[in-house]
């Protein structure tokens, strides 16, 4: 069993760091080559591309400027540590101990716009950069055409190299977009989480990225191997409801 989450676009540039357990994202030169791309923009093009204030884009403008490699943890932070939206709290990596980190490392993979796929323990350098950015790049008009299989063919190595391999589909639209399930090799599952309200079943956004991080801390910190195990999962008062679940969809409700 292998998930999948999104990153976050709120991120902890003092993140702990031990430098022995350090990892190298898989994708750098790639990620060079977007930052060369990014580079070319002016604030304005930036504020304008990501929907985002001028203080924003001005941050983000020095940010890739200032990007360089190699990444060390001097200049650099574990992406699981480094991101600090909903999912990530939800995740509480920053408690781990050093198997469960382990255990994380084979278990859980980050899908990111500049980084294609990370591993908890990669480095990286903080940015904004979302899969759904329609930036020109030499690949095509926006990141899910750069990436083209990339991504893809990951995770099906990784799945190749488990006994029970299943893609446990964690993240949002806009980044399992960039996956190619049908290149897998594996099947793949999405549970989904949604609340009581007023007689019916809804998702709303918030919660539902807290329980996406919830369920993949559950897995690693209860060395889950098999997807069929998330069927137990109760955590911050959800339950598996069956009757609104699908072969592929696990619906959870509180």
């Amino acid at each position: 069993m292998l998930i999948v989450l999104s990153p976050s676009k709120t991120l902890d540039p003092e993140a702990p760091v031990d430098a022995s357990t350090c990892t190298q994202p898989a994708h750098l030169p790639e990620s060079r080559r977007l930052i060369r791309c990014l580079r070319e923009l002016t604030r304005e093009d930036l504020a304008g591309l990501m929907h985002i204030s001028p203080k924003l884009a001005e941050l983000n403008f020095e940010r890739y400027r200032q990007w360089k490699t190699p990444f060390t943890p001097s200049n650099a932070r574990p992406a699981a540590l480094a991101f600090k939206g909903d999912v990530y709290t939800g995740l509480g990596a920053g408690d781990f101990s050093a198997d469960d980190l382990d255990y994380a490392q084979d278990r859980l993979r980050i899908l990111s716009g500049l980084y294609g796929l990370l591993r908890p323990l990669d480095l990286i350098q903080p940015y904004r950069l979302e899969m759904g950015t329609r930036l020109s790049n030499p690949r095509g008009a926006n990141l899910y055409e750069f990436w083209g299989g990339r991504i893809s063919a990951d995770l099906r190595a990784t799945l190749a190299g488990q006994r029970r391999p299943t893609l446990v589909n964690l993240a949002s639209q806009e980044y399992y977009r960039a996956v190619r399930p049908r290149e897998l090799g594996a099947p793949v599952v999405t549970p989904v989480f949604k609340e009581r309200r007023n007689g019916s079943c809804r998702v709303i956004g918030l919660f539902a990225k807290k329980a996406r991080g919830r369920m993949a801390r559950y897995v690693i910190k209860n060395r889950l191997t098999r997807a069929e195990q998330l069927l137990d999962f109760a955590e911050d008062g959800y339950r598996h409801a069956p009757e609104l679940s699908g072969a592929s969809e696990w619906v959870f409700v509180r």
